[in-house]
């Protein structure tokens, strides 16, 4: 049986695989796009396919209102999600605002009885249950710039181009909307292994609230520290794509 071929706006595939034995989903973080994991899947073993969530608002879906409400992201995406999960066994990658809304994700799929994932890797988010404490979506265009500068990953001379930062901080906003305003119920932990990242200088996240992750699961949990700030894995994407490959 061929892959699918996906004409959905949400998911991205750079490399299609005409028959994976796996999927991986990969859910970028704020302000950022599919093209983050565009490279990923030099790097993974020939039967893996990357699947790369787009959200609106940005890069191919650049003319598209973006998204600030949790009610209108998740059934739209899931319903895009279902042709290329219900085909082969799949595992979910989400940094950031992505590793909270690959969360929320599973959680829908599993209410509704749909295939879950094999495996979840969470990265520079801590757990969705523990409140952001500093909210930032309403704070001050520099403001904004700063706390990028901060996060790294995004080159300085960006930062400083007002045309670049005019399409940019808006995207941001209401990613950091979504992320912030974020409200957690409680269910039932997942069956599936956990495995978290950071990176040893991220100012996002500290260890503490990345290590509550575990409480989210019954299966195993690991956590793994890497050099670097919260884009630690966008310049080298290889040595976090070794340590994910280790579990697949």
């Amino acid at each position: 049986m061929n892959s699918t071929i996906t004409t959905s706006p949400w998911i991205k595939i750079f490399q299609p695989i005409s028959q994976p034995t796996l999927r991986l989903f990969c859910f970028h973080p704020s302000a950022a796009g599919a093209s983050l994991f565009r490279l990923w899947g030099k790097y993974l073993p020939s039967n893996i396919e990357v699947c790369t969530i787009q959200l609106p608002g940005r890069e191919t879906r650049i003319k598209e209102p973006l998204i600030t409400e949790w009610d209108n992201l998740l059934p739209t995406l899931t319903q895009a999600l279902l042709p290329l999960i219900e085909e082969y066994p799949f595992v979910f990658f989400g940094h950031s605002l992505g590793a909270l809304i690959s969360f929320e994700v599973v959680r829908k799929l599993r209410r509704e009885k749909l295939p879950i994932p094999k495996y979840m890797f969470v990265s520079g988010r801590r757990a969705p249950h523990i409140p952001i404490d500093n909210p930032l979506y309403q704070a001050s265009n520099p403001t904004l710039i700063s706390t990028l500068r901060e996060y790294g990953g995004t080159p300085e001379a960006v930062l400083e181009n007002r045309d670049l930062m005019e399409l940019f901080l808006p995207i941001l906003r209401a990613d950091f909307t979504l992320n912030e305003k974020y409200i957690y119920s409680p269910e039932a932990p997942f069956e599936f292994p956990i495995v978290a990242f950071k990176g040893i200088n991220d100012i996002a996240v500290n260890l503490q609230q990345l290590s509550k992750w575990e409480e989210h699961t019954v299966g195993t949990f690991a956590l793994h520290e890497f050099p670097g700030s919260h884009m630690f894995f966008q310049q080298q994407p290889k040595i976090l794509i070794e340590a994910i490959s280790k579990y697949l």
